[in-house]
C-alpha cells in the first residue's frame, strides 16, 4: 500500500524512535526542524505527532514539550509500531513476548475457528495451504501462503478482537517462517502438522483443533530458542522473503 505524505512522515519519525535515534525522556526535534529535514509542512508535522502521540511513543505538552516515552507504553498491538521494531531489529526478549502472546492466541483462536468456521473460511484456508504445498514442491513463495494459513484461521475464529491481534502476530510468525525455511525440509516436514489443523476445523473438533495447532506452535517455539541459543542473527524483516527452491 502506497502511503501519503502524512503517512510517510509517521512512519519516519516513528522508525527513528523505535531505533533508538531520539532517546527516551529526550525531546524529538522542534517542528521547524522537522519540516526542514523532512520536507513537509508544519501541518504534516503536526499530525504526524498527533499519530505518534496516540501509538504511545511521544507525549506533548506546555511543559514538557513534546518527548519519547518508554517502550512499556508504546502501543505494542498497533501494527506500525511492531513494523518500526521489524525495521530497527528484533531483540531475543521482544520475540520471546510475541511468542508468550502466541502461545495465549492463537490456540484459542483455533478452537474458536473449528466451531465458527464458514465455507468460505475454510476455502480461504485451503487455497493458502495449497500455496504452500505448491511452492515445497515446485519452488516459490512459501512464506506469504504460510502468513495467509495463519490469519485465515484466526479470521475464521469470527472475532473481531482476534483478528486485530493476528496483525501483530505477523512479525512473529514471519520471523518464525523465515527460521524454519532456513531449516532442510523444514517447510516440507512442516506440511502434515498444518493439514492436521486443517482437518481439525473441518470436523468441528476443537479440543484436536488446539492440540494439532499446539504441535505446530511448538515445532516453531523450538526452531526460534535454536536460533536465539546460538547467538546467530535474527532475520531482518525489511527485506523480501526468500523463495523455496523445487524440490
Amino acid at each position: 500500500m502506497i502511503k501519503n505524505v502524512h503517512g510517510n512522515t509517521v512512519d519516519l519519525l516513528g522508525e527513528a524512535i523505535v531505533s533508538g535515534r531520539y532517546a527516551v525522556g529526550g525531546s524529538i526535534p522542534s517542528e521547524s526542524v522537522l519540516c526542514e529535514e523532512l520536507g513537509v509542512s508544519r501541518t504534516v508535522v503536526r499530525e504526524s505527532v498527533k499519530s505518534l502521540v496516540a501509538k504511545g511513543l511521544i507525549v506533548t505538552g506546555p511543559k514538557v514539550g513534546t518527548r519519547v516515552l518508554s517502550e512499556d507504553q508504546w502501543n505494542w498491538f498497533d501494527p506500525d509500531v511492531i513494523a518500526w521494531q521489524a525495521k530497527a531489529g528484533f531483540t531475543p526478549e521482544f520475540i520471546r513476548d510475541l511468542q508468550d502472546l502466541r502461545l495465549v492466541v492463537e490456540p484459542a483462536a483455533v478452537k474458536l475457528a473449528a466451531t465458527r468456521a464458514t465455507a468460505d473460511d475454510i476455502a480461504a484456508i485451503e487455497i493458502a495451504f495449497a500455496g504452500m504445498k505448491r511452492a515445497v514442491e515446485e519452488g516459490g513463495d512459501y512464506i506469504s501462503f504460510d502468513l495467509r494459513f495463519h490469519q485465515g484461521l484466526m479470521r475464521a475464529a469470527q472475532n473481531r478482537m482476534l483478528a486485530q491481534m493476528s496483525k501483530v502476530l505477523n512479525a512473529l510468525l514471519r520471523t518464525s517462517f523465515e527460521i524454519s525455511t532456513a531449516r532442510k525440509d523444514g517447510p516440507k516436514s512442516s506440511l502434515p502438522l498444518h493439514r492436521a489443523v486443517i482437518d481439525a476445523v473441518i470436523a468441528r473438533d476443537p479440543a484436536r483443533a488446539e492440540k494439532a495447532i499446539l504441535k505446530l506452535i511448538d515445532g516453531a517455539h523450538q526452531d526460534i530458542e535454536q536460533v536465539l541459543g546460538s547467538r546467530r542473527r535474527l532475520p531482518r524483516l525489511s527485506r523480501p522473503a526468500q523463495p523455496l527452491r523445487a524440490a
